[in-house]
């Protein structure tokens, strides 16, 4: 039983990390595709701008991810770069830049 114990006291903060990179990356790329459309240009090239921005988000979220020194600062670090994208997604949503 201690044994288990130990065990995912050791691999829980790698998991929580794995966890955070794949569902975490994914969704703070995906609200920066769709805060792209917020952008003042035309609405195919915020799409083609939004799409090509969410390769390198995603790829940033993931080595800040294992980069840092805690899984909870992965998180938390997550969660504030979201806060940005998710306002001016929240702006698109809302019909702000639907014309």
């Amino acid at each position: 039983m201690i044994a288990a114990l130990d065990r995912a006291r050791r691999v829980g903060p790698l998991l929580s990390r794995i966890v955070a990179a794949v569902f975490g990356g994914y969704v703070l790329a995906a609200l920066g595709s769709v805060a792209a459309l917020a952008l003042p240009m035309d609405k195919t090239q915020a799409v083609i701008t939004g799409t090509l921005a969410s390769f390198a988000i995603y790829a940033g979220a993931v080595v800040w991810v294992f980069a840092v020194r805690s899984a909870r600062r992965a998180w938390a670090g997550l969660l504030v770069a979201a806060v940005p994208p998710l306002l001016a997604a929240w702006s698109v949503w809302a019909g702000g830049a639907a014309s």
